[in-house]
């Protein structure tokens, strides 16, 4: 599925909460022949793309043409999906519903979203194994993306988003599209032909200089339209939520300016010395990544966990898909030997990402409630491509284990306990429910991002090792959740609004609980073998007439929450922010409910979404029959030590990392029990 902007997600209903996740035993599913660690069989490949790819020999349409089209009229590009039919055989199909009197699609056959990504895998492969037709189909897939280009008038730079079978663009699809027409702004498509332009140039400068030059000139009109669409705002701010953010991202979004970023920087490395238009490359490198560092925000105990947000308009919304935003931040700082660039990559790779594992793995969507549990394979390469990128540019060894750990979703170890790559055909799934459902379609942009994981996996052995050994998943146990509304009281009313999004969040189980002043309610929560940090999700509005809410367990208190203490709404798509609140003092062990007392004498109510609970040390464990990994993630203040039961019978490898994501200390140790330390912020890998 090609995802767009997270204001058209809305709303983001259908999935299924699911308050943890414990899964013993669980046994995977059909053997797929996936080599063994240590194996030096490819990860990688390239059929299932390949049947993907077409050509079409495009009529004339103005303000559109690519390199030799006279001589070769002919352009690559990649069918949109791939639905599974019976007998294990997948159909290409376009986008929208299908006419078969014009054989058009509502969208079309191709897409440059597509297109551009696709370009990056072939040129990729190429580079790593110097296959010669890797080398071909990126060369006529980056003809088919600078065809989507405009090159003429009020527009150009910018980039057509649809292609119909016959080459016909479809710059207004349905549904609509933002922007509209697709090349009337900058969007994702934009930045995502930047991605490819860049790596494509570096590929070919030296190996064919003539379409390198062409290229060459490509980036330049690219540059020309995010000069003038994006970064004459560079320097200024807006306001959302009452918290500063860059006025000066593609598409107001980190996500987007990312991807722009990693064929940014690719361009400067390759560009000869002195070359103007990798001068303006470089600038542009630099404002786009000073805007995403920007994007940072929160710690190992407060809201966002140390992530750098993907999008200036809500403060209450993480997505996995998109999210190399610490991938851009490294490439940047190498690039352009800005340091000051890393300390936003390495808390999102160190913290935040360990934090995810080990509550809900890479979902779709924290808002800020983990309201969208489908993993798709956009979503698990974004934060592998991250954590080994953070890793090179931070001298951080320890993060590419971790994404081992995360790339190893691809082999089994997921909440369907099956593969969702198969290496024997190159197909990675299109998705896995949260009730761990495989979809088992085969479109583009899974394809893409599966085999973009395997690339990174073959050029990395002793990160495929880890990814290819512990592929089960055994237990994930960290942030858990109560729905708000699954308990009430006098002054105290279930809503449910006709949407669930907001236009910049969503309302965690599609309702939320109004307490007035006066009202106290008690949730019944799960007990646990250790303390918990306690965040009650609520509306925090502007009107210091909202109700205080008091915070309890047991008739101890844990903090208070001043739900009148938001910001200014300024850009952000509607008033107050759905945001967690971290109580001061933790619930005890043990404890099984949390009591919220309202105060106050306003007219307004406050707004309470869910409570979240958090161990002090979350835990995720893996198995196979290749060894077993855990990782741990403290969110306490001090260094804690819990046991951990080690996978298998043999002896283990304790590492201890700090909130940098630094190894301070590593260990052996036996089998069965082992007390291990995690410090504070910090993450601690006991492998076996």
């Amino acid at each position: 599925m090609t995802l767009r902007r997270p204001r058209a997600l809305a709303p983001l209903l259908g999935a299924v909460l699911v308050a943890g996740l414990l899964v013993p035993g669980v046994v995977a599913g059909p053997a797929v022949a996936a080599p063994a660690p240590g194996s030096d069989e490819p990860l990688t490949t390239l059929d299932h793309i390949d049947f993907l790819g077409d050509t079409v020999d495009p009529p004339d349409q103005e303000g559109h043409t690519t390199y030799r089209l006279a001589e070769e009229p002919e352009v690559g590009v990649l069918w949109t999906y791939a639905d599974r039919r019976d007998g294990d055989v997948y159909e290409r199909v376009g986008g929208g519903p299908y006419d078969a009197a014009t054989d058009t699609w509502g969208q079309g056959a191709f897409n440059a979203d597509d297109l551009t990504r696709a370009a990056v895998v072939y040129l990729r492969h190429w580079e790593q194994t110097g296959d010669e037709d890797s080398r071909e189909r990126a060369y006529q897939l980056l003809r088919g993306t600078t065809y989507l280009q405009t090159v003429t008038g009020p527009d150009a730079g910018n980039v057509v988003l649809w292609m119909q079978p016959d080459g016909t663009l479809e710059p207004s699809p349905e549904p609509v599209e933002l922007p509209d027409p697709s090349d009337s702004e900058e969007s994702y498509w934009l930045a995502r032909t930047v991605w490819a332009l860049g790596e494509g140039y570096a590929a070919f400068a030296e190996e064919d200089p003539a379409f390198a030059a062409f290229l060459h000139d490509r980036m330049d009109l690219s540059l020309a339209a995010l000069e003038r669409q994006v970064l004459d705002a560079y320097g200024t701010y807006e306001v959302a939520d009452g918290v500063r953010v860059p006025a000066w991202l593609v598409v107001d979004g980190a996500d987007a300016s990312a991807e722009a970023v990693l064929g940014l920087a690719a361009f400067v490395e390759a560009a000869p010395a002195g070359d103007p238009v990798a001068a303006r490359a470089a600038t542009a490198t630099a404002q786009l990544a000073e805007g995403i560092a920007a994007m940072s925000a929160g710690d190992a105990r407060q809201w966002p966990y140390g992530a750098v947000l993907p999008w200036t308009h809500t403060r209450s919304f993480w997505h996995a898909w998109a999210s190399q935003m610490p991938a851009a931040l490294a490439v940047a700082a190498t690039t352009l030997d800005r340091d000051d660039l890393l300390p936003a990559a390495v808390e999102d790779a160190a913290v935040f990402t360990p934090h995810l594992l080990t509550s809900t793995g890479p979902v779709n969507g924290w808002l800020p409630v983990p309201g969208d549990l489908t993993q798709i394979a956009y979503g698990v390469d974004s934060r592998v491509q991250s954590l080994v990128a953070v890793a090179d540019a931070a001298d951080r060894p320890a993060l590419d284990t971790m994404a081992g750990i995360t790339a190893s979703w691809y082999f089994g170890a997921n909440r369907a306990g099956q593969p969702m790559y198969d290496p024997a055909t190159g197909r990675t799934y299109d998705g896995l429910s949260a009730d761990g459902v495989v979809n088992r379609n085969s479109g583009a942009e899974s394809t893409i991002h599966g085999l973009l994981s395997m690339l990174a996996l073959d050029a990395r052995p002793e990160v495929r090792d880890i990814a290819l050994s512990s592929t089960a998943l055994v237990e994930i146990d960290g942030t858990t959740w109560v729905e708000a509304e699954s308990a009430t009281a006098p002054g105290a009313t279930v809503v449910t609004p006709a949407s669930a999004w907001t236009g910049e969040s969503q309302w965690s189980g599609g309702s939320y609980l109004a307490m007035t002043g006066g009202s106290s309610v008690t949730w019944s929560v799960a007990a646990d073998d250790q303390p918990r940090l306690v965040q009650p999700v609520v509306d925090l509005v502007t009107d210091r007439r909202s109700p205080v809410l008091r915070v309890s367990s047991a008739g101890s208190p844990l903090g208070v929450l001043r739900t009148g203490s938001g910001g200014v709404q300024g850009v952000t798509e509607a008033p107050g922010a759905i945001l967690p609140t971290t109580m001061v003092r933790t619930l005890d062990a043990g404890a099984t409910s949390v009591t919220a007392t309202a105060t106050g004498r306003g007219a307004s109510a406050a707004r309470v979404d869910a409570v979240l609970l958090t161990p002090l040390v979350s835990r995720l464990v893996l198995d196979g029959a290749d060894g077993g990994t855990v990782l741990l993630h403290s969110v306490a203040t001090t260094t804690r030590t819990v046991v951990v039961d080690a996978p298998g019978d043999d002896p283990v490898v304790v590492s201890v990392l700090d909130a940098t994501g630094q190894v301070v200390s590593t260990t052996a140790g036996g089998a069965g029990d082992v007390r291990v330390e995690v410090l504070a912020g910090g993450s601690t890998v006991v492998t076996g």
